[in-house]
């Protein structure tokens, strides 16, 4: 007897994945990038200005969650904005660019947060960076080294 709420879909082949429209998307997600860090850091700040101040009234008790909501805010914008109906985050709405599953579908939060914890990790270090700019650089389907551990794809909106 199977139940077909734990079935996984299968893996889709490279003959049956859907069209997506990728010409030009590694230029505009630079551009995305850069917009989706004057977000963060936007939020970012009032974050920090509202643990900052209770942190007065809690005696310096929640200044210790700081670093915590730092890695916290980023990836929940990316898991709201991309896992959301619109499948971007305001920097990728502002290029063009949307996210898909690679068989065409929309991801949920947790593989757009996990998404975007292997970008910053690859950031984080200049030669995963250099890797997974590369993967980007000489894949026809133009994905990056942390679109392929997610199994997700940009493409054009």
């Amino acid at each position: 007897m199977s139940d077909t709420r734990y079935s996984q879909s299968p893996i889709v082949s490279v003959g049956e994945r859907p069209v997506q429209d990728v010409s030009g998307v590694l230029g505009s997600r630079i551009f995305a990038w850069i917009g989706d860090i004057i977000v963060l850091a936007i939020l970012g700040t009032l974050v920090w200005l509202g643990l900052g101040v209770l942190g007065i009234v809690t005696f310096g008790a929640t200044w210790l969650l700081i670093p915590i909501a730092t890695v916290a805010t980023a990836l929940g914008y990316a898991a709201l904005t991309i896992g959301g109906p619109r499948q971007a985050t305001w920097g990728m709405r502002m290029a063009g660019l949307r996210v898909e599953t690679a068989s065409g579908g929309r991801p949920d939060g947790l593989a757009a947060a996990v998404h975007a914890l292997l970008f910053y990790v690859a950031a984080s270090t200049v030669a995963l960076w250099v890797l997974d700019i590369l993967c980007g650089v000489v894949r026809s389907d133009r994905r990056l080294g942390h679109d392929l551990l997610t199994g997700l794809v940009i493409v054009r909106a």
